[in-house]
């Protein structure tokens, strides 16, 4: 059984304690222009965690270059903290504790939230009708670049990879075009990551850009220059470090001192007054 609130829907597993099938699906759901379900194995996708999908009804059925960019959050009721889903959802030894409580009489229910953030290809039956999804859905929607087909923001910064390092693909295996396409959105978002202010820039999106360089660099990418870029972030990162440790002490000292330099006024000025009274002349009555 499954149920829509708003962006979100719930989907209440009846008797999971007691499931034998090694996946069961939810009720497709209506979410923006498509219908979505979720794919559970109540044993564990060959782990020893509840492992959870989201997947789009009929999905074999699409038309090539169809494609939903979403945000996804699963959340087991009762459970106290929110996981995102898939594989190890949660362990399957704790669904049965009886401190943490997820089973409801036998019941797990799993609450969905899913944000569409892009729509790429429709599925307009004039269209389907005619046979020209396919073909709208890439000529529209996508640019081909040097054999790599990429959105029409991305067409710039592709061609100015191509044209400042003209060898980059060379030795690139992947065919399936939907792989090219998401290496290649690998090593944007890792050109973007660089291009980041420092102050903006974490130690986590380091370590992101690392992994990402190392499957750009598997997938055949030939990338030393951008190895090389991704070294010098780092040191400036490392040198940021240094330098903000230097100010804070450089400004601590300024502090120190601007307090001394304002008890030394403080002390002149009291200087000036005893001063100014030992200059005092004395009057006719002081010394008559």
């Amino acid at each position: 059984m499954a149920k829509k609130v708003g962006k979100k829907f719930a989907w209440v597993i009846k008797n999971f304690s007691s499931l034998q099938c090694k996946i069961c699906y939810s009720v497709p759901v209506l979410i923006a222009d498509c219908k979505w379900s979720l794919q559970a194995f109540p044993n564990g996708n060959d782990v020893d965690y509840l492992s959870l999908y989201l997947q789009v009804a009929d999905f074999e059925s699409l038309p090539c270059g169809w494609r939903r960019y979403v945000k996804l959050r699963l959340t087991i009721a009762r459970q106290k903290s929110l996981g995102w889903g898939f594989r190890y959802m949660i362990p399957l030894t704790t669904l049965d504790d009886e401190k943490e409580g997820f089973l409801n009489n036998g019941d797990l229910e799993v609450v969905a939230e899913v944000d569409v953030l892009e729509v790429i290809g429709t599925l307009d039956e004039s269209e389907e009708s005619n046979g020209s999804l396919k073909e709208a859905s890439l000529g529209k929607e996508y640019m081909d670049v040097n054999g790599f087909q990429v959105l029409p923001s991305q067409v710039e910064s592709v061609r100015r990879i191509f044209e400042r390092h003209p060898e980059i693909a060379v030795e690139f295996r992947a065919k399936n075009q939907h792989l090219r396409q998401a290496c290649m959105n690998f090593l944007l978002s890792l050109i973007e990551t660089l291009c980041q202010s420092l102050e903006e820039l974490t130690n986590e999106d380091l370590v992101e850009a690392d992994i990402a360089l190392t499957y750009v660099k598997d997938a055949g990418f030939k990338v030393d220059w951008l190895e090389k870029k991704l070294d010098q972030v780092k040191e400036k990162k490392e040198k940021e470090k240094s330098d903000l440790a230097m100010l804070q002490e450089t400004e601590e000292n300024l502090l120190k001192l601007k307090q001394k330099c304002s008890e030394l006024d403080a002390l002149a000025e009291e200087r000036k007054a005893e001063l100014s009274a030992t200059r005092t002349p004395l009057s006719f009555y002081d010394v008559v």
